[in-house]
C-alpha cells in the first residue's frame, strides 16, 4: 500500500466511511481524482487532490460562500486540507452533458443555468469573498498558452520573442473593452461538465454546481461567455444569443454595447487559452482526447474576432497563424 493510500484510509475512517464501498469516477483535466464512497442507501464523494500539485483551500472557501449565499455547491462533510483530501455530498451523475445526451431540453438547461447567473450576480455578497482578481497580468497568461503551446505544435518553432510581445500588447489594449461592465465572483469552468441537474430542489437550487476552485473576481461577461462558448458541444442556433438577451433583460441598467464587447474579448481570449490548454494536455500530460475539441474551438474563436474590438488582435492572426495553421495538432509528446 502506498502512502497515499494509506492516508486516504486513515482519512475515510476518521470521517466514519472507512467501510464504504469505493468506486473511481473518470480521471479529469487535473491532478485530482474523484472516488464515489457507498455505504447502504448512502453515498458520499471523495476528492483526493495531491499537494503540491492541488490546494483544496481554494474549493473550501468558495464551496461554502456559494452554499451561504444559497447555490447547490457540496456540502463539506470532512476535510484534511493538508493531506488534499476532501469529503463531499454526492450531487450525484446527472450532469449537464450527460442529460442533453439522453435528449433533455437544452434550452430549459440553458435557461437555468443563465439565470444561476443572474441570481448571483444580483448578490452584493458575490464579491466578498476573499479570492484573486481576474486581473489582466492573469488573463494575459492564459493568452500566452496559444502561442507557447499551440503555434509551436503547429508550426514545428517556437514564437519569435518580438512576434509574441506583440500578440500581448494587442492582447492589452483589447482587455480594456473586457472591463467595461461590473465585477463579480467568476466561477471560471461553468459548462456542461461542470453543471448538475438536481431534480429535488427549486428555482436556481436545481442546478449543482463543480469545480470552481479556480474561482476570482472579475468581469460579469466571463462565466456567460464560458457556457454559451463551450469548448465540448455546439448550440442549437440563436440559444446562445437567446441567453444573452435574457441575462441584458434582467440587468436593464447594463450597458448592452458594454456587455457584448466583453463577451466577445474574453470569449476570444477563452478560446485563445484553450487552444493552448488543450494542446498542452496532449504533448505534455499525454492526454490526446481533448484535441478533437480544436476545430470547434477555432469557430468560436473566429466568430469572436469579427468584433471590432478585436480587429487588431485579428489582423495578427490574419498574418502570424492564418487558417492553413488553424488545425489539429499533432499528437506527439513535447521533446
Amino acid at each position: 500500500m502506498t502512502d497515499r493510500a494509506a492516508a486516504l484510509d486513515a482519512f475515510l475512517a476518521a470521517a466514519g466511511w472507512a467501510d464504504a464501498a469505493r468506486e473511481p469516477l473518470p480521471a479529469d483535466a487535473s491532478f485530482r481524482r474523484y472516488i464515489r464512497l457507498r455505504r447502504g442507501s448512502g453515498t458520499a464523494m471523495v476528492m483526493d487532490a495531491p499537494p503540491p500539485r492541488e490546494d483544496v483551500r481554494p474549493f473550501l472557501a468558495v464551496a461554502r460562500h456559494l452554499l451561504a449565499m444559497g447555490f447547490s455547491a457540496p456540502r463539506i462533510l470532512a476535510e484534511d486540507a493538508a493531506q488534499g483530501f476532501l469529503l463531499l455530498e454526492d450531487l450525484g451523475d446527472a450532469t449537464y452533458t450527460r442529460e442533453l445526451a439522453a435528449g433533455a431540453d437544452e434550452a430549459a438547461l440553458y435557461r437555468l443555468a443563465t439565470d444561476l447567473l443572474i441570481a448571483l450576480h444580483r448578490l452584493p455578497d458575490a464579491t466578498a469573498a476573499a479570492l484573486p482578481p481576474y486581473d489582466d497580468e492573469r488573463l494575459l497568461a492564459e493568452a500566452a498558452l496559444l502561442v507557447d503551446w499551440y503555434v509551436p505544435a503547429v508550426t514545428g518553432e517556437a514564437l519569435v520573442d518580438a512576434l509574441r510581445d506583440e500578440y500581448l500588447a494587442l492582447w492589452r489594449t483589447a482587455l480594456a473593452a473586457a472591463r467595461a461592465v461590473p465585477e463579480t465572483l467568476v466561477l471560471r469552468d461553468y459548462h456542461v461538465d461542470n453543471l448538475m441537474v438536481l431534480p429535488d430542489r427549486t428555482g436556481v437550487a436545481a442546478c449543482g454546481l463543480l469545480d470552481f476552485q479556480d474561482a476570482v473576481i472579475g468581469p460579469v461577461a466571463y462565466d456567460l461567455v464560458s457556457l454559451l462558448e463551450d469548448a465540448r458541444r455546439d448550440l442549437a442556433p440563436n440559444l446562445a444569443e437567446a441567453m444573452i438577451a435574457r441575462y441584458l433583460a434582467a440587468f436593464p441598467a447594463l450597458d448592452p454595447v458594454a456587455l457584448r464587447a466583453s463577451y466577445a474579448v474574453l470569449g476570444a481570449q477563452r478560446s485563445a487559452k484553450i487552444l493552448g490548454i488543450f494542446t498542452r494536455l496532449c504533448r505534455r500530460d499525454g492526454k490526446p482526447h481533448y484535441l478533437r475539441h480544436i476545430p470547434r474551438v477555432w469557430r468560436l474563436l473566429e466568430e469572436d474576432l469579427r468584433h471590432p474590438a478585436l480587429a487588431g488582435i485579428e489582423a495578427w492572426f490574419a498574418q502570424h497563424l492564418p487558417p492553413s495553421l488553424r488545425r489539429v495538432p499533432d499528437a506527439g509528446r513535447a521533446a
